[in-house]
């Protein structure tokens, strides 16, 4: 399953690690970044699925 493009994927990564480097700042809602980065990791958002979103990969037929 696939829901979420490359280009997203790299922003999700990218925003991710930068919240978990503010987190380790000490910036407690930095952890939130463990979110985006899961799911640009597996590239697979499950907000996107309740919204009917696809940015990226075929939709199955």
């Amino acid at each position: 399953m696939c829901n979420v493009g490359w280009i997203d994927r790299v922003l999700r990564v990218v925003l991710g690690m930068g919240l978990i480097v503010l987190a380790l700042y000490g910036f407690a809602w930095g952890w939130i970044g463990l979110i985006p980065l899961a799911t640009g990791a597996i590239g697979f958002c499950p907000l996107y699925t309740l919204l009917g979103m696809n940015t990226g990969c075929k939709a199955a037929e």
